[in-house]
Parts: C-alpha cells; sequence; structure tokens
C-alpha cells in the first residue's frame, strides 16, 4: 500500500508538472512554408482547386491507403467540399472545404479532422514566375486543450515532411500530364530530329508475335488493353497518373517473321505487382533520333528505315526502337506515333 500511495502521488506530480509547462505553449500555432514547382501556375492551379485532384497527390490522403473519399459539388473552386473515413478505423475521419479561391492566384482550406469543432485554416498563394510557380503555404492549426497543446510542438514538422512528399508526388503527376500535351504541340510529321530523354520506368508485358500485318496489329492491341486495363484497374491509376504506352522492339526486326517485343505504360515509381505475367523496364536516359508518324501500321516500315539510315550515314550506334502511340492502337489503318531511336558513338 505504502509503494502504491507513493505511485499514484508521483504519476499526480508528473501531470501537474506537465500542466504547469504546457501553459508555456501557445494553444495554436502558426506557420509558413514556401515550394517551388517547375510548371505554369495554369497547370498546377487546377491540382488544387478540384479536390479530386488535390486527394490524388496530398500525402496526408495519399498515404493512407485504406482512405475511402466522398466528394460534393461544385467539385471544384469555392463552396467544393469532400469527406474522407478510414475503412479500418473508425475514428479517423474529417471533412475538408475550399471556402474561397482567386483563380491562378489564392486559396483558403479548411480541414475538420476527426471529432474536433476547430479546424486547420489553410491559406495558399500561387506566384507565377515564367513556366515555374511559386507556392506559399499559410498554416493555422486548431486551438489545443491544455493537456493536448504538446502535440504543437511537432506539427510543424509533420506538415514540412508531409508537403515535401505531396510536392515530389504533383511533380511526377505533372509531368506526365504535360509531356502528353506538349508532344501534341510539338509535332512535326516525318522529319527527323535530335531529342535529349530523360530515363523512363515502364510496366508491361514481353510478347513474341508474327509478323504478318493484321496478326501483329491485332497481337498489339491485345497487349495494350491487357496492360492498360492492369494499370487503371488492379493498380488504380488515373489518366494524368502514366504515360503513353510504349513498344520496344529491335530497330530492324520488322523484316523478320517473328517479332520480340516488350509493351508497357510508363509510370512515375514502382509498385508492388503480384502478377508475374507483367514486369518493370527501365529506358535509360540517351540522345534519340526521332520522328514522328501518322498512317497506317504497316506503313510505318519506311519511317523507321529513315532513321536507321540516317544512323548509318552519321557513324553512331543505335540502341532498340522505342515507339510511342501518342493515340491509343485501335485502327491498323490510323496510327499516330512517336518513333525514338537511341544513338551512341
Amino acid at each position: 500500500m505504502r509503494w502504491l500511495k507513493f505511485g499514484i502521488i508521483g504519476v499526480v506530480f508528473m501531470l501537474a508538472l506537465y500542466a504547469i509547462s504546457m501553459t508555456f505553449v501557445a494553444e495554436n500555432k502558426s506557420f509558413t512554408m514556401q515550394k517551388e514547382i517547375d510548371f505554369p501556375v495554369e497547370k498546377v492551379f487546377p491540382q488544387f482547386n478540384n479536390l479530386q485532384n488535390f486527394s490524388r497527390w496530398n500525402s496526408f490522403f495519399v498515404d493512407n491507403p485504406n482512405l475511402s473519399f466522398d466528394f460534393f459539388t461544385p467539385y471544384e473552386g469555392q463552396g467544393s467540399s469532400m469527406s474522407y473515413h478510414d475503412k479500418k478505423n473508425k475514428d479517423l475521419f474529417g471533412d475538408f472545404f475550399i471556402r474561397y479561391q482567386n483563380p491562378n492566384k489564392t486559396l483558403r482550406y479548411q480541414l475538420f479532422d476527426g471529432k474536433t469543432n476547430n479546424p486547420y485554416l489553410i491559406d495558399v498563394k500561387f506566384i507565377p514566375k515564367g513556366q515555374a510557380t511559386t507556392i506559399i503555404w499559410y498554416f493555422n492549426t486548431p486551438k489545443q486543450p491544455l493537456l493536448k497543446r504538446s502535440l504543437n510542438l511537432f506539427s510543424e514538422d509533420y506538415f514540412a515532411d508531409n508537403l515535401d512528399r505531396s510536392m515530389k508526388t504533383l511533380a511526377n503527376i505533372l509531368s506526365n500530364k504535360v509531356d502528353k500535351e506538349q508532344q501534341r504541340e510539338n509535332m512535326k510529321f516525318d522529319s527527323i530530329m535530335v531529342e535529349n530523354k530523360e530515363s523512363q520506368l515502364l510496366l508491361g508485358v514481353n510478347i513474341n508475335s508474327k509478323n504478318v500485318k493484321n496478326v501483329l496489329f491485332e497481337n498489339i492491341i491485345l497487349n495494350h488493353n491487357k496492360v492498360s486495363n492492369f494499370v487503371k484497374v488492379d493498380l488504380g491509376k488515373k489518366e494524368d497518373e502514366f504515360g503513353e504506352p510504349v513498344l520496344i522492339t529491335d530497330a530492324d526486326n520488322f523484316k523478320d517473321k517473328e517479332i520480340s517485343y516488350f509493351y508497357g505504360i510508363p509510370l512515375s515509381k514502382k509498385v508492388p505487382i503480384s502478377d508475374n505475367n507483367f514486369s518493370f523496364r527501365t529506358i535509360n536516359a540517351s540522345k534519340n533520333l526521332v520522328m514522328y508518324y501518322r498512317g497506317s501500321f504497316s506503313g510505318r516500315i519506311s519511317a523507321i528505315q529513315d532513321l536507321i539510315s540516317k544512323a548509318k550515314r552519321d557513324t553512331l550506334r543505335t540502341g532498340d526502337l522505342q515507339q510511342t502511340f501518342l493515340e491509343e492502337p485501335l485502327d491498323e489503318k490510323n496510327t499516330v506515333i512517336k518513333f525514338s531511336l537511341p544513338v551512341f558513338r
């Protein structure tokens, strides 16, 4: 009994000491963070004022695979909102609102996390800098009762870490979206150009097919649908989270009776996959001879031969040919393809 008495006194003393120390901690906290992203504000702002977009790259939501969302009209801009809850943890839920927007300039969010009646207030300012954007975040945490004020000691570090990971994910999403648009804007058909290409990660399948016009293209359609469905349905990737499909093969095997190729879709990072039919393949950064082609799939051979001839004239070694389908392969007679042939000294 004596030790129990001392134990109770000790606990009470520690709680009293903790309560006294918390009187020196502010009941809420305000702080500012600044980030830059290498995309114009016209591309960046829609990722913030559309909460369906916002929930796909912000780590607060993305890092928990058990979160489920409900979105409410209007789906973007002032007045839009969403609720979220954890399917496995009933105590994890909340509501997120856009209270104000000045297009391409400012946004104000409110986040009610859990049962609290005091929201997080988050103001975001966008400053265009040419083809880049400076984003300034202003955070105000909710008032905390005395015994919970210690949370304010760690809130800034938590938000900083969350924001770093969020901006990296956003940059990956915008890279895929911008690349698709720029490819279409910069198309110059049947002209050979030189392009420095960054490395790329593909998820796809290895295939062998007979090199007969209809058989080969039907085989490509089959595998396109297979890979596309796996990425969209099994992996749950949205349209702006992956790139254009790429077919990789030997540059001159169009003369062979049978063709081996890899057909894949670019992703920003590796993800766990349980289906052994699919694999990852990395395309290394390289200097490429590039040609855009529009026409029948069987007619592409002249474009490939032009690229090979150009490499030979310049006494360059070549790598595997990359055929990027800029429009979904559906009709053998109407294809739009970007041919990229890596070249080396």
